[in-house]
């Protein structure tokens, strides 16, 4: 499977949806049982600011900007962008290549095209022949849409007379001589096209045809249509069976954008320092409420759904816990009645009938939802023991763990460590315990108020022992 990161600014909301949403992917594949070879490449070179080869080179424009070299740019944000995967708890990929790192290749596919008669050469720049392609080959064939449609929604570009089409598209690029990043090849001093960067890696360490690519939808109009076409133009082959996109997020209902001033950066989530803002949320409130939506789908980013999902998650954890303390309870060899085991069997075998229905998460924690009252009622004693068997609770355990920590990639994130803060709070139950013992009612309530006023509520179980869940 393979997916791409641009690294000339801070990793943005829509590229966290993406990555997560392949994270997840990623996991549940493992989970299956398959060998996942993982690739996402890093595009450090050779991305101008507009689709159609117009601009300048993003990461020459912010190495000029910031006054730096160009491979500082790419240093600074990859690991940025490193960072907000780990807290967001994204497993790292198998292979993470970059595109400077793989000039040679991408000069051998476009020597290749070239020999094929799919591109054309105009002083020291290399365009790639949309309309010789698509004579042969549909080449809007990914968004289902003709050439004549594609070229009516084009516009002539200043400077670029030397195309033959307005559809062509760079494979490589002359470099002016102020150019920052530029290398020697067969056309001379140039730099790659966005394009072929992506098929050359691809194929480098997936071949020239693999499972998964994706993306961001906005990708897929130019970007992935035009990897088809030189997959196509080279190998004969289209380089992937399955495109993977991911929707457009939205804020309180408007399209998310800098220029709205209703984008907001990861870090920023993580702060609550945005006027939009009313509070921070942490790492994996906002990964739980990724999740709560399909990839496919618009995703609604509002204080109101933010905060829903922050304590949707925390009620999700404490059923979590109630389960674990459940680990004693005298369940039978056979339940008592069939109708809560067998509701119980439908939902677990529901978690993984959903994620095979195109990865969808949502349909997931509809099911994770619907067991909670009922792991909350065995826990409460509103359901009795004999409800479901000992089989039923033990495939329970163990699926919500894999499905939490391993699928989902969810953590306990309470502000600390979780584990460290359940030990403390144990203590804290004891000590109140003890209290209670000698008749110091006053040391008994003081603990619970004041673990009260810091949203941490006890709730004394009818066994003598004490629970703890935060609000």
């Amino acid at each position: 499977m393979w997916a791409c990161m641009y690294v000339y600014s801070d990793v943005h909301l829509g590229n966290c949806r993406t990555f997560i949403s392949f994270d997840i992917i990623y996991r549940y594949l493992k989970y299956l049982g398959y060998k996942v070879r993982y690739v996402r490449n890093i595009t450090d070179a050779g991305h101008l600011e507009g689709d159609r080869d117009e601009g300048d080179d993003k990461f020459s424009k912010k190495a000029r900007l910031e006054a730096l070299e160009p491979m500082e740019i790419v240093q600074k944000y990859t690991l940025g962008f490193h960072k907000v995967m780990e807290l967001f708890n994204n497993l790292p990929p198998t292979i993470e290549p970059t595109a400077t790192g793989h000039i040679s290749e991408q000069i051998e596919m476009v020597k290749h095209i070239l020999q094929n008669g799919y591109a054309y050469e105009v002083d020291g720049t290399v365009y790639f022949d949309v309309e010789k392609y698509d004579k042969e080959k549909p080449y809007g064939i990914l968004t289902n849409r003709k050439l004549e449609d594609l070229l009516e929604g084009t516009r002539d570009l200043s400077g670029q007379d030397e195309k033959k089409g307005r559809l062509d598209f760079a494979l490589w690029i002359k470099a002016k001589p102020e150019h920052l990043m530029q290398w020697p090849s067969p056309w001379g001093m140039g730099f790659p096209g966005w394009h072929i960067e992506c098929s050359a890696m691809s194929e480098k360490y997936l071949g020239k045809k693999f499972d998964i690519h994706g993306g961001g939808m906005d990708l897929a109009a130019t970007h992935h249509t035009n990897e088809i076409a030189q997959s196509e133009a080279c190998y004969n082959v289209s380089p992937a069976n399955y495109w993977i996109h991911t929707n457009m997020l939205t804020v309180n209902g408007a399209r998310m954008s800098k220029s709205a001033g209703n984008g907001f950066l990861p870090q920023q989530l993580f702060t609550g320092d945005h006027p939009l803002l009313e509070k921070a949320y942490s790492p994996m409130t906002v990964r739980f409420f990724m999740l709560q939506t399909h990839y496919r789908s618009t995703l609604d980013f509002s204080n109101e759904a933010l905060q829903a999902a922050e304590k949707g998650l925390k009620r999700l954890w404490e059923a979590y816990r109630n389960l674990g303390h459940l680990q004693q309870a005298p369940f039978p060899d056979t339940a008592a009645g069939s109708e809560t085991d067998g509701r119980c069997h439908a939902l677990i075998a529901g978690l993984d009938i959903s994620m095979n229905d195109d990865f969808n998460t949502a349909k997931v924690l509809a099911n994770i939802f619907e067991l909670v009252p009922l792991i909350n009622g065995l826990k409460g004693g509103q359901l009795p023991p004999d409800s479901i068997s000992r089989s039923t609770f033990e495939l329970l355990q163990r699926k919500l763990t894999i499905y939490l920590t391993d699928i989902l990639g969810l953590k306990e994130d309470n502000g600390a460590d979780s584990g460290q803060l359940d030990k403390v709070l144990q203590l804290l139950i004891q000590i109140r315990k003890e209290a209670k013992s000698r008749k110091d009612f006053a040391t008994s309530d003081k603990i619970r108020h004041e673990l009260q006023q810091q949203g941490i509520i006890l709730k004394d179980e009818k066994d003598g022992s004490a629970s703890w869940s935060i609000v």
